[in-house]
């Protein structure tokens, strides 16, 4: 009998599968070509062929007579979202027009439109960058774990968005309401198209201060980024004074910044137990 006599089908089907669980290895591990059986230098090439140079093509260009028309282009985002966030009169108008706003491309790919939570009466407005997937799944801003902590940290100077008394509530929003793709940083023009709703928003709550949470509304609100730079010291957006904190998510992943946002959380509860007179500017 020969020396193959012995193997079985069930012996080639095995090699098969080994041999192709090799080779896909090999190409995960980036191998592009085989091996040669003896070494090959691929500076070693023969002299190139002169080819005779032709002439290149004519290429005839047909002029357009008339120039593309701004209507081709689609309407302005920034100017349709003006338009709309106008139309708001209140909360529940602004969510509509907000909600049926489809020239933001983060809506295609939202489960919900994530628009506020807590006491529109506050006198404490927070403004976030974008909801998570906990946020895109419930509806609600800051309902993860940064939002556990974001409620932590305004209980512990006697404010929370589920208290009915406007004295001691907060009010939270985004500037984004739909969830970007793996929860990335929202885009310059994704930013732009939803300001005027944002405005619109602060102007309808009427806070007596804003909260900004991360680069995000910083940039939104304050026109810049930085926030390690920016935070702990007040501003002013839309008429109201504005204090940049860390977004609660950073804080998770350096728990030693806490202690620098215990103190922008103090800033802020001086300012609203501070009287404040009817004519004062902010400062």
């Amino acid at each position: 009998m020969g020396i193959g006599s012995d193997i079985t089908a069930a012996d080639i089907a095995a090699d098969w599968h080994a041999a192709m669980a090799a080779l896909v290895w090999q190409h995960e591990l980036g191998v592009t070509e085989a091996i040669l059986d003896a070494p090959l230098d691929r500076y070693d090439l023969a002299e190139p062929v002169a080819r005779p140079v032709e002439a290149p093509p004519v290429v005839q260009r047909q002029v357009s007579e008339a120039p593309t028309s701004a209507a081709t282009a689609g309407p302005d985002p920034v100017a349709a979202a003006k338009a709309a966030a106008q139309g708001g009169g209140s909360l529940e108008a602004l969510r509509d027009a907000m909600a049926g706003f489809d020239l933001c491309e983060l809506k295609r790919g939202a489960r919900n439109t994530v628009f506020s939570d807590g006491n529109p009466a506050a006198r404490v407005m927070v403004i976030g960058e974008a909801p998570g997937r906990e946020e895109d799944l419930e509806g609600r801003p800051f309902v993860g774990r940064a939002g556990q902590l974001l409620d932590r940290m305004f209980a512990a100077i006697g404010l929370g968005r589920s208290n009915p008394d406007a004295a001691q509530a907060l009010y939270i929003t985004n500037v984004m309401p739909w969830r970007p793709p793996s929860n990335r940083d929202p885009e310059p023009q994704e930013i732009a198209m939803m300001q005027p709703f944002l405005q619109r928003h602060v102007a309808l709550v009427n806070p007596e201060v804003i909260v900004v949470m991360g680069n995000t509304p910083a940039q939104a609100v304050l026109g810049s980024r930085g926030i390690t730079r920016l935070r702990g010291q007040w501003a002013e957006a839309y008429g109201k004074p504005v204090m940049p904190m860390l977004h609660p998510a950073y804080l998770l992943r350096n728990p030693v910044a806490k202690r620098e946002s215990w103190a922008d959380l103090l800033a802020v509860q001086a300012r609203l137990r501070a009287p404040v007179p009817t004519d004062a500017k902010v400062k």
